[in-house]
């Protein structure tokens, strides 16, 4: 049985994914001690460190039913099937048969139904692929009007759960983006496992913000820099699998995640040279495999 590695990081979710990259195999496979959650601090201050145990899961024998049934079969005698007498039979008479002469005739070609479902199929995509077009906008009361609509609503739901948030809400216009930060004591709530639930209130946000609007604007929520240090973790973590990859020459399954998350793995090896990333899977399950590129 495998000994226990201890591993430290910011928050419980980076040891995680460090004791991942370290094992080479994906979270499902892990059996975790967490030893310590870790705090934030007072705005830095005190901060501690998550630590966790981690090992493989070891995997439980199974009786090799297979050998079993072999020594069965040869256990049992096989009895050997004499081959039957042929009678003898007269032959029937050859008969002379008259056919007809074919009357030659064009062959029409079928209509490949292939090639018709794949345009079809093509053209859709191509129309589900188009992301929707976003508009700069330069009308200051029209900022004005969004950016209250994102701060009442986030303001009404942190009320609903009874946390208390200070809420920065700015659109940016060199990228058409706006832009909602928060702060607080306990930030983890809102950020939640991997980010599912500021996920969750960045959808609900886009939402509100661009009801019964023609032009689209897109909304990003953050707290903590937390966007900025789950990118650089996911890029580390690639660019480990990628190393592991390259020496076990063996394809590696990632865990399942959203889709800016997955868009992260893929820019990050994009330039490897020895490994390439898809995609498999249906939402929300839907994970990236890093395999060994063909040569």
């Amino acid at each position: 049985m495998e000994d226990f590695i201890q591993v430290s990081a910011k928050t419980k979710e980076e040891a995680i994914t460090n004791a991942c990259i370290k094992l080479g195999i994906s979270s499902d496979k892990l059996e975790i001690i967490v030893v310590s959650e870790g705090s934030h601090g007072f705005f830095g201050i005190g901060s501690k460190p998550a630590i966790i145990k981690a090992r493989k899961k070891q995997q439980i024998a199974e009786p090799d039913f297979m050998e079993t049934e072999i020594k069965e079969v040869k256990e049992k005698p096989v009895k050997e099937e004499k081959p039957k007498e042929k009678e003898n039979r007269p032959k029937p008479e050859k008969k002379e048969v008259v056919r007809p002469e074919k009357k030659e005739f064009q062959k029409k070609e079928p209509i490949k139904k292939e090639n018709v479902k794949s345009e079809f199929t093509s053209e859709k995509s191509k129309r589900e692929r188009q992301p929707k077009a976003v508009e700069i906008l330069t009308d200051t009361a029209e900022i004005e009007e969004i950016e209250k609509r994102a701060r009442n609503f986030l303001q009404e739901i942190f009320d609903a759960m009874g946390v208390a948030v200070e809420i920065h809400v700015e659109y940016n216009t060199k990228d058409g983006c706006l832009e909602a930060d928060f702060e607080g004591e306990d930030m983890g709530i809102l950020i939640g496992k991997r980010g599912q639930t500021l996920d969750s209130l960045q959808y609900l946000t886009n939402l509100v913000v661009n009801k019964k609007r023609t032009n689209y604007v897109r909304v990003k929520l953050d707290t903590e820099d937390y966007r900025k240090r789950r990118r650089e973790t996911l890029e580390n973590l690639a660019r480990g699998i990628a190393y592991k990859v390259k020496k076990t020459r063996r394809p590696v399954i990632l865990e399942p995640m959203n889709p800016y998350e997955r868009r992260v793995i893929h820019s990050a090896l994009q330039g490897n040279r020895f490994v390439e990333t898809t995609s498999e899977g249906e939402e929300p399950y839907r994970h990236v495999v890093v395999k060994l590129k063909r040569q």
